[in-house]
């Protein structure tokens, strides 16, 4: 069975140093920041995940629509820390779950395979899915929690939430970094709108992004060679 991993200290979360503590589950190895801290894994891979996304095609279409930027970024905010929060507790018991019915080296193979189809899902672009008018009458706080609340299952940052806390068994700092990754890559979006993601390198993030993705693929399965 895999060491138990939840970071002992907010020093450790942010990939200062584990001293004595367990390392992250399935012999991540520590020779670099991303293996280190759940916390800058969570927020790297879901920032460049959400470039060109449809999360912030829906930022768009919620600017047009209610103009009230504060609202859309505080229903931003809630909707992925519930979504995330539930997507982390669940990559949690995930990964406990394959601990109880699989090997640990069968385990660790199967995030392997994971983290490489992830690799391979950033690279492809989503499309623009305008659901604002369905939920307008609730106005910019509600409609954007809910929209973005719904837009987030299934898409690429929940599953890479779910993974991302099955293989680090870290619920809090996987969620704090998934959300604020969500925040860095939407909320620019709010205040600049077009004239911003007319600017964003949108095929340089998705490869960025599938790089972080096959290197923690890369350092699960160097463990196991």
């Amino acid at each position: 069975m895999r060491p138990e991993t939840r970071l002992q200290s907010l020093g450790d979360a942010a990939g200062v140093s584990y001293g004595n503590h367990h390392r992250p589950v399935l012999f991540m190895s520590d020779f670099s920041f991303l293996s280190d801290s759940p916390f800058v894994a969570s927020t790297l891979a879901v920032t460049l995940a959400e470039i060109g996304d449809k999360t912030q095609l829906l930022s768009l279409l919620l600017i047009a629509r209610f103009r009230n930027r504060t609202a859309i970024i505080a229903g931003i905010l809630l909707a992925t820390l519930i979504n995330h929060g539930l997507s982390a507790w669940g990559g949690l018991w995930l990964g406990q779950t394959m601990d109880t019915f699989f090997s640990s080296d069968t385990a660790s193979w199967i995030l392997v395979a994971s983290f490489l189809l992830m690799a391979g899902w950033v690279l492809i672009p989503d499309k623009e899915d305008d659901g604002t008018s369905e939920y307008g009458q609730w106005g910019a706080f509600i409609a954007t929690t809910l929209l973005f609340f719904l837009a987030e299952i299934g898409d690429k940052t929940q599953v890479a939430t779910v993974l991302l806390a099955a293989e680090f068994q870290d619920v809090l700092w996987v969620t704090a970094g998934t959300t604020l990754g969500m925040m860095l890559a939407n909320v620019p979006v709010i205040l600049w709108g077009n004239a911003l993601m007319q600017r964003l390198p949108l095929t340089l993030a998705r490869y960025i992004t599938c790089a972080i993705f096959l290197a923690l693929a890369a350092w699960v399965a160097a463990g196991l060679l």
